[in-house]
């Protein structure tokens, strides 16, 4: 059993910052891809950015300046600060994992969202 586990949204006012934190455990071989996607209302789910277990990083156009991905792969953890946010950033954030179990499964994880609500 896996187990994905995020933190830090909430509530801010345009241009401020926000660290998102997404902690993996459970039955964990080791930690592949790690990212962030997210999903407005009444819109499909989007990439935010993601990031390697070497450090590679994929970032969305909309989040390239402003937003910066990181991973501690001894804690399993995958970190999204947000900087300058914008009332369009108004999403629900989830957290995703590709794993090795330690059965040897790669399989794909997804946390259970946290609210990033940014007023104008």
């Amino acid at each position: 059993q896996v187990q994905l586990v995020e933190s830090g949204g909430g509530w801010v006012q345009a241009g401020g910052s926000l660290r998102l934190s997404c902690a993996a455990s459970g039955s964990i071989f080791s930690t592949n891809a790690m990212g962030w996607y997210r999903q407005a209302p009444g819109k499909q789910r989007e990439l935010v950015a993601t990031i390697t277990s070497g450090g590679s990083t994929t970032y969305a156009d909309s989040a390239k300046v402003r937003f910066t991905i990181s991973r501690n792969n001894a804690k399993n953890t995958v970190y999204l600060q947000m900087n300058s946010l914008k009332p369009e950033d108004t999403a629900v954030y989830y957290c995703y994992a590709r794993l090795t179990t330690r059965d040897y499964y790669d399989m794909d994880y997804w946390g259970k969202g946290t609210l990033v609500t940014v007023s104008s």
